[in-house]
């Protein structure tokens, strides 16, 4: 089977998120090698099968869409920057994790399930309202939750600001103070905003499953997607 070439400074400016100017310089310094040998040359025609130093540390090709749940604890930002909190990426230790993009992000203070992708079209499917991917999350309330609730957020919930009232939404009351609550709608601090509406405040939240994609790590913690946990979005 032929297998496919790419030049050697391409390869290494798309994974090392730099310029070919300055991969360049490094190649003529003598920093690259292919299969143990320096290559200066960055026309040089690369065959993803073949092992590619940079200062002795081997880049691997990064090959097709990468698909991810992380554990997000509180304290970490759903992006790849923020100049005030630490991001989300911390925790993916993979080749140009910069690449990646959270599909459904969560508040600061809201830990669990989080998606990460380089799949722009597999994630739209997930954030985009005409999809309504059910979200279910763990909730616990300052004031002692009442069963009438239950049919308040079936019915939907008017909220502050918005035209329109929440989509129906399953409350599953555990205990006084916590419940659990399925939507399928991504609005702004919706959950958060839906039991101010009705004389509640949050005080911590959890999301623990997103479509049929339940959290199943520790927190902190990331694994890669199985391909029945990827195609359940298609």
């Amino acid at each position: 089977m032929r297998l496919e070439k790419i030049r050697l400074d391409k390869f290494l400016a798309h994974h090392l998120g730099v310029s070919r100017t300055i991969i360049g310089k490094e190649l003529r310094a003598g920093k690259v090698t292919v299969d143990d040998e320096i290559i200066k040359s960055g026309a040089y025609q690369l065959s993803l099968d073949q092992i590619v130093k940079y200062e002795d540390n081997e880049i691997k090709p990064v090959i097709g869409y990468r698909y991810f749940m992380l554990n997000k604890p509180q304290g970490y930002v759903c992006a790849n920057q923020d100049p005030e909190y630490p991001t989300v990426l911390y925790f993916i230790d993979e080749p140009m994790a910069d690449k990646l993009h959270v599909a459904g992000r969560l508040d600061l203070d809201t830990s669990g399930l989080v998606l990460l992708t380089d799949d722009g079209t597999w994630s739209h499917r997930i954030t985009s309202p005409k999809y309504h991917c059910e979200k279910i999350y763990l909730v616990a309330v300052a004031q002692p939750l009442t069963t009438n609730l239950i049919e308040m957020f079936n019915q939907g919930i008017e909220l502050r600001g918005d035209k329109e009232p929440t989509k129906p939404a399953k409350l599953v009351i555990i205990d006084d103070y916590h419940a659990e609550l399925t939507i399928s709608e991504g609005r702004y601090h919706q959950v958060k905003r839906m039991f101010a509406a009705v004389g509640n405040h949050v005080v911590a939240l959890h999301r623990k499953q997103i479509g049929h994609i339940q959290l199943d790590i520790a927190e902190g913690e990331y694994r890669p997607l199985t391909q029945d946990e990827v195609e359940s979005f298609l």
